[in-house]
């Protein structure tokens, strides 16, 4: 019987603590709920051949001066970056593989903007960043244009919604 009474005392404990933290939990103390932001860094992927292309956009703003230095953009809550990324392998062995990457934004009113992306070289890889001024809160759709070196291709296209800060 002691082991049940062990069993018994812990599902208690167990019970009165999750009844404490969802307790806690409906006391907000006045403070703003935290939210996850919409603008948080997720990437698109997709793949061209034996490549995989990651695609991530985030707001130059939540960037550091010296990330927003090494890529040599301007900071700004205002200012959206697209960052993509063409690898072979996986993990310590992904290697850069080189293409011609061409970009666009449109918004929730249909205007389409072209994002004029260049090269980000970081020790041996290779990367391709542009960025775009926008008018916050804004909804995006990305439509990126990968062409690698051998002629092969993919379209990638993503949504991304940016609040005010």
């Amino acid at each position: 019987m002691g082991s049940a009474t062990t069993r018994m005392t812990f599902i208690a404990r167990t019970a009165g603590a999750l009844l404490g933290l969802a307790m806690l939990a409906g006391c907000d103390g006045g403070l703003p709920p935290v939210s996850t932001p919409v603008d948080a860094p997720t990437e698109a992927v997709s793949t061209v051949g034996d490549a995989t292309v990651r695609a991530s956009v985030v707001t130059t703003g939540s960037l550091g001066q010296a990330v927003a230095d090494r890529y040599g953009i301007e900071r700004g809550d205002d200012i959206v970056m697209l960052l993509v990324g063409l690898r072979r392998g996986e993990g310590a062995d992904e290697v850069s593989v080189p293409a011609r990457i061409t970009a666009t934004a449109s918004d929730l009113r249909g205007q389409r903007h072209s994002i004029e992306m260049r090269e980000l070289q970081s020790g041996e890889l290779l990367d391709y960043v542009g960025t775009l001024q926008v008018d916050m809160p804004e909804t995006l759709r990305f439509e990126v244009q990968i062409v690698r070196e051998d002629g092969s291709s993919e379209r990638m296209e993503f949504t991304r919604e940016f609040s005010r800060r």
